[in-house]
């Protein structure tokens, strides 16, 4: 298990009360949560908070969670509650277990903020992002990332405490807490948990204050707090030590891995890597079967005609494309790198039938039903290739969603970076599996589906990708765009042998753990 896992399981057990003993001897959570209630009553008298609308009040009875808003409109809640939590233990809304100090927060633009003498530490979103000559803040308080990519890919940690001095932007929620409650507890709690159902936006993600107050969060008694915030230190700190050990393992055995990678992909795509054979069939074959069968798709309307069809082809030691058989024209000037006799260019709009996801919410997807595919998974887990799915949809989303058979290749149109946009897999199982937005899904386009992948990672396609893409948080790419980039294309037949020598070569180049980790 590598270091980032090991600490997210800790995590989960720590919130769910798993990690340390209970003992029936500790005041019941209930009761710290009225001694908060209590606190804000008498904060609100005194004017130092305003009165909370919409109060809300969590409860046990009869097994079953209720909560209450300012005392009215009673209803059960079980449906929202996670997971078991231990008998003394309650559950409250985000809300009422904080104080909000948001409004006392001041943004200062780079600009601003190049004139000053560095000072005091500068808070956005992710953590320390500069230094400033003056402090806002001069105690110690719980900051969670407003907006930015990190909310959905949690590379870092969302939630972190601020001490000492410091000044704070609008990117990132400032909280206090009462006496009675622990802010590391709370700080340890959001760093384990998915914020995706909180978030809105996918172009730039933001978590509202009015989404966060409703986050549901299990509330230990304040003795077992600290038995938690204790037991976890103690054990983070072990996992810190693995993680160097972890991490200087890979870099040793990885370090010219990606650039090997990259130097065997770029052999690849050009015919380079292997001995070309007179007798395979020429890819303008093959590209001639693809085009047949787009028009026959066409003729049973299945598909619907594409109005600006190319057509790439070699006459007298020169390219040219068509456009729906009209406007040739020679397109030698935009031919990235030579290619062997029997190999040819086509636009990757081209290629086969692309199809974009549509919406399929992390929030659907359960831990058994019709297997899914979204963005987010293939983002951090698959590389290359995958056959087994590891999210699940009900049985009604999957019949209003887009699927993908074997052999049909996924693109991701959104990555945090230009390396990352349009990564490709080949899905290589046997079911039927459903796929979300953000995705495009090339069926039926002839290829050997690895090399498809291979020569979309290649590092050709990821400059030509990269000169496409919008976004400076999150990088997009429209399928549109996608569809002018040039991909050689080999007969079918060195396609196979490609695959199987860059297989080959990566394995005896110890990069499996680097494709398939």
């Amino acid at each position: 298990m590598k270091a980032d896992d090991l600490r997210a399981s800790i995590l989960q057990a720590a919130i769910r009360g798993k990690l340390t003993k209970q003992d029936p001897d500790d005041e019941p959570a209930s009761v710290l949560v009225e001694r908060i209630r209590e606190e804000k009553r008498r904060l609100v008298k005194e004017g130092k908070i305003k009165r909370d609308k919409n109060e809300s009040f969590i409860f046990k009875r009869d097994g079953s969670w209720f909560e209450t808003i300012n005392g009215k409109d009673e209803r059960c809640i079980d449906d929202e509650i996670p997971f078991e939590i231990p008998d003394n233990w309650t559950w409250s809304r985000f809300l009422n277990i904080t104080i909000n100090r948001d409004a006392e927060r001041i943004p200062l633009s780079s600009e601003e903020r190049s004139h000053l003498v560095k000072t005091y530490d500068y808070y956005g979103a992710s953590g320390v992002i500069d230094k400033v000559d003056r402090f806002i803040f001069d105690e110690r308080l719980l900051l969670i990332g407003e907006d930015g990519a990190n909310l959905v890919l949690r590379s870092k940690p969302i939630a972190f405490i601020a001490e000492g001095k410091y000044w704070v932007n609008n990117h990132a929620h400032v909280l206090g807490t009462y006496d009675v409650m622990s802010l590391d507890y709370i700080c340890l709690f959001i760093n384990s948990i998915d914020l995706t159902p909180y978030v809105t936006g996918t172009a730039q993600p933001k978590m509202n204050q009015k989404r966060m107050n409703q986050i549901l969060i299990p509330i230990p008694p304040i003795s077992e707090q600290k038995s938690i915030i204790s037991r976890f230190s103690a054990v983070d700190n072990l996992i810190y030590e693995y993680g160097l050990i972890e991490e200087a393992d890979f870099n040793l055995r990885n370090r010219i891995s990606p650039r090997l990678l990259q130097s065997i992909l770029n052999f690849a795509i050009q015919g380079k890597l292997t001995k070309q054979d007179p007798d395979d069939e020429p890819a303008s074959v093959l590209v001639e079967r693809i085009r047949e069968e787009k028009r026959r798709l066409v003729k049973e309307g299945k598909i619907k005609r594409d109005k600006n069809e190319s057509f790439i082809f070699k006459r007298d030691g020169s390219w040219f494309e068509t456009i729906n058989g009209k406007d040739e024209r020679c397109i030698d000037d935009e031919i990235p790198f030579e290619i062997p006799e029997n190999w040819t260019w086509m636009r990757f709009g081209s290629i086969g039938i692309q199809t974009r996801g549509n919406g399929i919410k992390r929030t659907d997807t359960l831990d058994q039903g019709r297997p899914c595919i979204r963005y987010g998974e293939i983002y951090t887990s698959y590389t290359y290739s995958f056959a087994e799915c590891k999210s699940f949809i009900p049985e009604s989303l999957f019949e209003s969603v887009n699927h993908a058979t074997y052999g049909d290749v996924l693109l991701t149109l959104t990555g945090e970076n230009n390396i990352d946009i349009a990564k490709s897999v080949a899905y290589l199982g046997d079911e039927t599996i459903a796929y979300g937005g953000d995705l495009l899904c090339i069926s039926k386009h002839g290829f050997n589906p690895m090399f498809l992948s291979y020569v979309l990672y290649s590092p050709y396609c990821i400059d030509q990708k990269s000169k496409l893409s919008t976004g400076n948080i999150i990088v997009h790419i429209s399928s549109s765009k996608l569809s002018g980039i040039l991909i050689p294309i080999p007969p079918i037949e060195e396609q196979t042998k490609l695959v199987d020598v860059i297989d080959k070569l990566l394995i005896q180049c110890n990069s499996v753990r680097l494709l398939h980790d």
